[in-house]
C-alpha cells in the first residue's frame, strides 16, 4: 500500500502541533481539510491512529507505531527532494585554484556544483598562489584558494591546514663538505621563500641545483636524487621521504590553504560555490595527490 505523503504530513503536523487547528495553520489548510486527510489516512491504514475528545488528542498504539514510520518516510522524501532539487541561482563563478589543492577530488567537486546549480557558469583558473592573489585583487576572479603561512588570523577563511617539510628521494645522499643542493621554482615563490628564509636563518651552506616552474620538473629532480626541496606535506608522492632534521636542516613553518574573496560584494552563485568548497574541504583531511587534467606543467608556487 502506498501512503500519500500529503496525508502523512498532515498526521505528523497534528501530532507535532497538538491539534487540528494549529496543524492547519502550519500547512496553510483549513481545519476541515486536515480532518478529512486524517480520516482518509486512517481508512488506508485500516486502524484508528488518533483518539480525539473535546479536550484532548492522543495517539493510539497503532498511531504511535505509524508515526515513527511516517517520520522516516517524510525524512527520506525530503532528503531525496534536496538531492535532486534544481536551484534558481544563476550567473557565473570565476574560481581560482592552485594545482596542489584537493588533487583528484577537485573534478568531483566541480561536477557536483554543476549538477546542483545547472544555471551557473563555472570558470576555473589553475595557477600559482601569487598569480591567483593578483587576479582576485584585479577583480578577475570572484574567489580563489591560496596558500599562506599560518599566523592565526582570519580563521574563517581557512580551508585546510598543512605544514612545510623538507622532501628528498628515498636514496638521497649528500656530502656534508659540499653545499646542500636545492630544487626550487623561480622567485617569487612561496615554497622558495619558506625554504630560503629557513636555510639562511640557520646559516647553512646551500645552492640552487635545479630550477623549474612546474611541479613535475621539481618532483623529477627530487626523485632523481639531484636535490631536495621544501613543499607542503600533502604534496609528497611515492618515492619521496621527509628529511626534517637531517643534514642540519632547520624546521619549516606551518601553512594553510585559505579562501580569498574579491573586494566587491559576492554573488549568490559565488557564495553557493564557496559553501560547497568549505564542506568538501572539511572532510578532505588528507588530499589525494593527482595532477589536475590539462594542467600538468602548472607552477606550484
Amino acid at each position: 500500500m502506498d501512503f500519500d505523503t500529503a496525508l502523512l504530513r498532515a498526521f505528523v503536523a497534528v501530532q507535532d502541533t497538538g491539534g487540528f487547528t494549529r496543524a492547519a495553520e502550519r500547512l496553510h489548510l483549513s481545519q476541515s481539510a486536515i480532518s478529512h486527510q486524517i480520516r482518509r489516512l486512517e481508512e488506508q491504514a485500516g486502524s484508528a491512529l488518533l483518539v480525539r475528545t473535546t479536550r484532548s488528542l492522543r495517539l493510539t498504539e497503532d498511531g504511535e507505531d505509524f508515526l515513527r514510520h511516517a517520520r522516516q518516510i517524510l525524512a527520506a522524501q525530503d532528503a531525496l527532494a534536496r538531492r535532486f532539487q534544481r536551484s534558481s541561482i544563476a550567473g557565473a563563478v570565476r574560481f581560482g585554484v592552485p594545482e596542489n589543492f584537493m588533487g583528484a577530488r577537485l573534478p568531483a567537486l566541480l561536477a557536483q556544483f554543476a549538477h546542483l546549480f545547472p544555471a551557473v557558469r563555472l570558470d576555473v583558473t589553475v595557477g600559482t598562489y601569487l598569480d591567483l592573489q593578483k587576479l582576485v585583487a584585479a577583480d578577475a576572479l570572484d574567489l580563489a584558494v591560496v596558500m599562506a603561512l599560518a599566523d592565526g588570523q582570519d580563521e574563517a577563511a581557512v580551508l585546510r591546514r598543512t605544514r612545510f617539510v623538507w622532501a628528498a628521494a628515498q636514496d638521497f645522499r649528500h656530502d656534508s663538505a659540499l653545499p646542500l643542493p636545492l630544487a626550487f621554482s623561480p622567485a617569487p615563490c612561496l615554497h622558495r621563500q619558506v625554504g630560503v628564509d629557513a636555510l639562511d636563518g640557520a646559516g647553512m651552506d646551500w645552492r640552487v641545483a635545479f630550477t623549474s616552474p612546474s611541479q613535475q620538473g621539481l618532483r623529477a629532480a627530487v626523485l632523481a636524487g639531484l636535490a631536495i626541496t621544501a613543499l607542503p606535506q600533502g604534496d609528497l608522492e611515492a618515492g619521496m621521504v621527509v628529511i626534517d632534521g637531517q643534514h642540519g636542516l632547520p624546521a619549516l613553518p606551518a601553512a594553510q590553504f585559505q579562501l580569498l574573496w574579491r573586494a566587491a560584494s559576492s554573488t549568490a552563485a559565488a557564495e553557493a560555490f564557496g559553501q560547497l568548497l568549505r564542506e568538501w574541504s572539511a572532510v578532505a583531511s588528507v588530499p589525494l595527490q593527482a595532477t589536475f587534467s590539462g594542467q600538468s606543467t602548472s607552477p606550484m608556487t
